[in-house]
């Protein structure tokens, strides 16, 4: 089958990783899962050997979908859909999300999967083993929009040679485990903006981007610069410039 360098596919071959994956999901009796970018099916086929309620697949391309319509399992429903902008709520109300994202659009996926994160308890992605550290560690709004609301947990790196083609970078897997407080933002898109106007810039001191007042009510010194903020500092700030604004008024 003829891989579309567009969508940024490396198919995941080493049976090995496949049933690391699996055995990682611990899946029960009864669990809906939604596998994204499923491919030509070599995670799908060792996923449908559990005792898994339903198994979701979103998949963008055509002539994948067509290979993967041979699956001849009650359990499974394909869709022909973009990962990035999927309504993945309208699927479920507890959800275990896995794949081996693209890497052209893994950060897409991976912000639509915190964007739904109320039906999305867990989640096991393959990523560009960079772009997994960046998400652990930051600094940057992703990496803190992601750990906002989900615990990261780094399970292994995968060497280039399990994929076909052969990528440039190593893979990583990482784990994604919704925290049980994570209700406290209601408007994921204006938290996301507030970061990204916190973000930008980085090597200034935070008063060039917060009311100094709004440091001094969460005791954080004016000088720090936004990378040596914790995920907690940054969600007190962004508490306390909504009750700004709200007073303002």
């Amino acid at each position: 089958m003829r891989l579309k360098k567009r969508y940024g596919q490396h198919i995941l071959l080493s049976k090995g990783v496949i049933k690391a994956i699996v055995e990682r999901l611990s899946i029960q009796e009864g669990d809906i899962l939604l596998e994204i970018g499923p491919g030509t099916g070599n995670l799908t086929r060792e996923l449908l050997n559990t005792p898994l309620k339903k198994l979701y697949l979103i998949e963008i391309d055509s002539q994948m979908v067509h290979e993967l319509k041979k699956i001849e399992d009650d359990r499974v429903e394909i869709f022909l859909a973009d990962a990035t902008q999927f309504d993945i709520c309208s699927l479920g109300g507890e959800l275990k999300l896995v794949g081996n994202l693209p890497y052209n659009v893994a950060s897409l996926i991976v912000e639509n999967t915190v964007i739904h994160r109320k039906c999305i308890p867990f989640a096991l992605f393959m990523l560009q083993k960079e772009v997994a550290q960046k998400l652990l560690k930051g600094p940057s709004w992703l990496s803190t929009f992601v750990r906002t609301f989900y615990d990261l947990n780094y399970v292994m790196s995968v060497p280039a040679r399990f994929f076909f083609p052969k990528p440039k970078v190593q893979s990583a897997l990482l784990e994604f485990v919704r925290k049980p407080d994570g209700e406290m933002i209601e408007d994921e898109k204006d938290y996301k903006r507030f970061l990204t106007k916190l973000y930008s810039m980085r090597r200034k001191a935070i008063k060039s981007k917060i009311e100094e007042d709004i440091l001094k009510m969460a005791n954080i010194d004016p000088l720090k610069r936004v990378e040596e903020l914790s995920v907690a500092h940054v969600l007190l700030l962004y508490n306390l410039s909504k009750t700004h604004e709200v007073d303002k008024k």
